[in-house]
């Protein structure tokens, strides 16, 4: 299957796609999403882009929490994890939502709403972690292992 994007013609298998049978905040009928990798051919899953196949032009940059905060630990409940079809938190893939401004400094992720996605079924959840210190926006600044690059 192909679909036609701002960065070209994605090549794809439906057994790529990652299924989010309730949308994600704000685009609940967009349940299809592709990810794509932001250097072609490089095993990275720190920063990818999260591509609708339903409406191409609803891409989402995600980055991999754990790449930012080393010590990010989403706890999930028994019916999140039945949803994603895991016995564990940790059998789980986790990213967050990144939105860009014009000034990069002022980009920002959502750590309380992360997308979790069990690599296994290729089906994800967008969540809100209760009694967390997590946050809706941080500055991508605010993370040491961003300054230390």
């Amino acid at each position: 299957m192909t679909i036609q994007t701002d960065y070209g013609t994605v090549e794809y298998a439906p057994e790529d796609l990652i299924t989010f049978s309730d949308g994600l905040f704000g685009f609940p009928k967009l349940t299809r999403y592709l990810l794509l990798r932001m250097n072609e051919g490089e095993d990275d899953d720190s920063m990818l882009l999260m591509l609708s196949v339903e409406d191409p032009n609803v891409v989402f940059v995600l980055i991999n929490p754990f790449f930012l905060c080393p010590d990010y630990s989403p706890v999930l409940a028994p019916q999140e994890l039945s949803c994603l079809d895991a016995s564990d938190s940790g059998d789980l893939s986790y990213y967050v939502i990144c939105v860009v401004r014009n000034d990069y400094l002022e980009n920002t992720v959502n750590l309380k709403c992360p997308l979790a996605i069990n690599p296994q079924t290729r089906c994800g959840i967008q969540l809100i972690l209760d009694n967390t210190s997590y946050e809706y926006c941080h500055k991508l600044g605010s993370f040491s292992s961003v300054n230390e690059e």
